[in-house]
């Protein structure tokens, strides 16, 4: 698989979340592009009440928010807000909530792998029309016609998501195949200022979660299998992470009635810099 700068730009597949125009990157076309920093790097992120994790994140991420899965993959995602186009950890100034764990996913922006429709493989894609890209950079993306530190280091974080994401896709097939994925619903009952239940539940989502009761049914040599896979930790982080529900329909409430809103719990990972992917 190529995962490399490419010089040739074949058709992509594939629509991600919050890239708008990813272009393979190619040191003829974007010979003088780079990075700078913006006053709202996290601006984009905005408008995205739920980000796909990996299972390696679920330690980290349940610290902060309920983790779910949603679809027919059984795609692992953080709850970052109970309306869609509403995330209640992004700030008004375009910045992250300090000190709640924010995901690879997002972190790995504006770089992303795409896959190439003429071929097997993988290509180092960057949002042309991300913010941060620009041609009057404080960082290159290229120098002397080869992708620069700052670059490569993108490149290696984004082959550890992609290794990370196929961990993921496994995880996911191993829960299912036992059968251990149950449907679930979380609603949301309106409160006047005194408490009191006002008007209709509001339903937040429908969602996939995995089941205690099933977990608890799996035979000796079923449960083995299922620690040996190194899945059971974040079978546990995931079903611990369903307490934060409470957490996110507190903080939407808090939002709208203009309070602050509440500390993170203890153990959660600080935020990575969009600009600058780093380590997982």
């Amino acid at each position: 698989m190529e995962n490399t700068p490419n010089p040739q730009d074949p058709g992509l597949t594939g629509n991600v979340l919050f890239y708008k125009n990813p272009q393979p990157l190619n040191p003829e076309q974007h010979a003088g592009l780079g990075v700078k920093t913006i006053d709202e790097p996290f601006a984009f992120l905005r408008s995205a009440h739920a980000v796909p994790v990996t299972v390696t994140e679920f330690g980290m991420a349940a610290a902060a928010y309920p983790i779910i899965f949603v679809g027919q993959d059984r795609t692992p995602v953080a709850v970052m807000g109970v309306a869609e186009g509403q995330n209640l950890f992004v700030t008004d100034n375009g910045m992250t909530e300090p000190d709640f764990y924010i995901p690879a996913f997002v972190r790995r922006y504006p770089f992303v792998f795409a896959n190439d429709d003429q071929a097997d493989r993988l290509l180092l894609c960057i949002d042309r029309d991300a913010p941060m890209v620009t041609n009057q950079p404080e960082v290159p993306l290229f120098e002397n016609g080869e992708p620069s530190a700052f670059t490569q280091n993108a490149i290696e974080f984004c082959k550890e998501f992609e290794r990370q994401r196929r961990s993921t896709a496994e995880f996911t097939k191993i829960i299912s195949d036992m059968g251990l994925f149950e449907q679930k619903s979380v609603s949301f009952q309106p409160r006047d200022q005194q408490g009191n239940p006002q008007g209709e539940a509001q339903k937040i989502a429908d969602y996939f979660a995995i089941d205690e009761n099933k977990l608890n049914e799996l035979t000796d040599e079923q449960f083995n299998q299922l620690r040996s896979s190194g899945a059971l930790g974040a079978v546990y982080a995931h079903m611990i992470s369903l307490l934060n529900w409470q957490r996110i329909i507190s903080r939407a409430i808090q939002k709208q009635t203009g309070q602050a809103a509440p500390a993170p719990a203890p153990g959660a990972a600080a935020p990575g810099a969009p600009t600058t992917p780093g380590t997982f």
